[in-house]
């Protein structure tokens, strides 16, 4: 384990504000970043999830967040002044993927990162703290390696769950008590469902899962425990479908929050849960922060805000009170790095995660390649929501590449005709839709138009307007 002077911090902590950062309705607080943390090969990623505790006995709130070679945790009681208390390094250096949860005084940290030695899955005891964490299991004897992590009630999911023997689990739960510094393994969803063949993530309440499985799509279990899993509904077809990553469930437990990161820039999808024999993502439900960039983690704050881990456009927060009509109301541009590959494939650098639970209010986020921050997020999740905008017209991502989306905004239903043109004049696309009252998306199939200029006109009874919109090599 390892520990650092307090004036080193204060450096970390000074070189944060003395960023550039785009924001609204965002304040931040606090930031960390080890400098000594190098980032893995492949990405150039140095930092991935982020997870927070409360230290009821003392009051102190801690920030927890996976970096290439191991864990650190953070005092962030003081957001102005974060102070590491302890780093537990990892069997793999150079990882892509740590992910951390916690339950009571134990802390969960897991890694998808493969290789010649084996991985190892991690629990310490954090009742140590402000002093240091204990580790109390470092081994393979409960599984080797793991995606994601989620903790509901006494139970722990693993998602895409590899063991000593190199057998995989698309999912696996194990039992928190009696021992949770030794979890039981209860049962693999494997034993009862081969699809989805991986799970990425799930979220949990209750006895249902919510399990994103990749290019399978989203499906929905109910574990008691005990008996074996069973489903109760599917969804594999829906606007801008790509690989199905993590998701988050409303309070009222009516909608549910998922999202795509695979390609990147498909939109955010709003989902009616509250009859899971019916389930569909109408086209009106499927939003975004700004054009090209990749959705990732989402949490929900309160009755209705949307809380995003979104890359290259940092942290987002969204007013999804009517999932027809979503409002951004504040964000927070965590990535430095402003679209340049720095010899990294993109879209691998911005906003990893964010946790939202600490009793303060502060939000944490975790940046891939800039640490960990601490916001103040109150303005944002105060912002009063507009109306819809009717008869209102736009077009993204913009330039494109290959596809891009038109949204229509209508005060009443009607026929809408769209056009593409060329630069010089020529219709290559043409379309008559009918299109209901409120917000509506079109997606354009123009993976066959040449690079060049484009104008898209639209036409209807209480809407005419052209877009202008590029298309990229």
């Amino acid at each position: 384990m390892r520990k650092l002077y307090t004036l080193l911090f204060s450096v970390m902590t000074f070189s944060a504000f003395a960023q550039n950062y785009a924001s609204q309705n965002v304040t931040l607080l606090g930031h960390f970043n080890d400098p000594s943390v190098q980032p893995e090969p492949a990405y150039g990623i140095r930092y991935q999830g982020v997870w927070g505790w409360k230290d009821t006995a003392n009051g102190n709130e801690y920030g927890i967040i996976g970096a290439t070679d191991g864990v650190y945790f953070i005092n962030v009681t003081n957001p102005a002044s974060p102070v590491q208390c302890d780093y537990v390094p990892g069997v793999h250096t150079a990882c892509i993927w740590r992910e951390i949860k916690t339950y009571k005084n134990y802390v969960y940290m897991v890694s998808d990162d493969g290789g010649v030695q084996p991985n190892s899955f991690m629990i310490a005891d954090l009742s140590y703290l402000p002093d240091s964490v204990h580790v109390v299991h470092n081994g393979t004897s409960i599984f080797e390696r793991c995606h994601t992590i989620y903790v509901d009630g006494q139970y722990l999911y693993g998602g895409s769950v590899t063991r000593s023997n190199n057998s995989y689990m698309s999912m696996a739960v194990y039992d928190l008590e009696p021992n949770p510094a030794y979890p039981d393994f209860l049962r693999a969803l494997d034993q009862d469902y081969p699809i989805p063949s991986t799970v990425h993530d799930m979220f949990v309440r209750n006895d249902t899962v919510y399990a994103s499985g990749g290019f399978d799509g989203l499906h929905i279990f109910k574990f008691n425990g005990q008996s074996p899993f069973q489903q109760l509904g599917t969804l594999t077809q829906y606007p801008e479908q790509g690989y199905n990553h993590s998701s988050f469930l409303t309070p009222d437990g009516n909608t549910l929050i998922f999202m795509d990161e695979v390609p990147s820039g498909l939109g955010v999808k709003a989902l009616d849960v509250s009859n899971l024999q019916n389930l569909s993502v109408p086209t009106t439900n499927v939003f975004r922060s700004t054009a090209g960039c990749t959705p990732h983690n989402p949490y929900i704050m309160g009755a209705n805000r949307l809380i995003a881990a979104y890359y290259q456009d940092g942290l987002q927060i969204f007013d999804i009170s009517n999932p027809a009509n979503v409002v951004r109301t504040g964000y927070f541009d965590t990535d430095t790095l402003n679209g340049v590959q720095n010899n990294y494939p993109d879209p691998y650098h911005g906003c990893w995660g964010a946790y939202t639970d600490l009793p303060s209010g502060n939000v944490l986020a975790s940046d891939m390649q800039n640490g960990l921050y601490i916001f103040d997020v109150t303005n944002a999740l105060s912002v009063p929501v507009p109306q819809p905008q009717l008869n209102s017209l736009s077009a993204y991502p913009n330039p494109f590449n290959h596809d891009f989306s038109v949204s229509i905004g209508l005060d009443k239903g009607q026929n809408v005709t769209y056009e593409v043109y060329d630069n010089s004049g020529r219709l290559v696309i043409s379309e008559q839709v009918t299109l209901p009252p409120g917000n509506s998306l079109l997606e354009v199939k123009a993976e066959a138009l040449a690079p060049g200029h484009y104008n898209v006109r639209v036409s209807g009874e209480t809407l005419n307007g052209t877009v202008k919109l590029v298309k990229l090599q």
